[in-house]
């Protein structure tokens, strides 16, 4: 659910830039940042097994008879 609102909430925002006309009237600074130390977490993750395989199967396929009409609009037979 939370995908679909922030997926609608970016869809409205990029149709709402793409409405706008932008220009730049002053040059930004980005901050200088100090990052030290930290740690990445950790995660135990149990899989599920997944067997995958093939079989062999016969699958009955209906039979389709087609009957084009030709430049007169009579069916054509093939025996003309």
């Amino acid at each position: 659910m939370k995908r679909i609102i922030a997926s609608t909430l970016a869809a409205t925002f990029a149709l709402g830039l793409a409405a706008c006309d932008v220009d730049q009237t002053k040059e930004g600074d980005m901050p200088e940042v100090n990052v030290e130390g930290g740690e990445l977490p950790e995660y135990d993750v149990e899989t599920a097994d997944v067997d995958v395989g093939t079989k062999e199967t016969t699958v009955t396929v209906p039979d389709v008879d087609v009957t084009m009409p030709d430049a007169e609009g009579t069916p054509a037979t093939g025996e003309e």
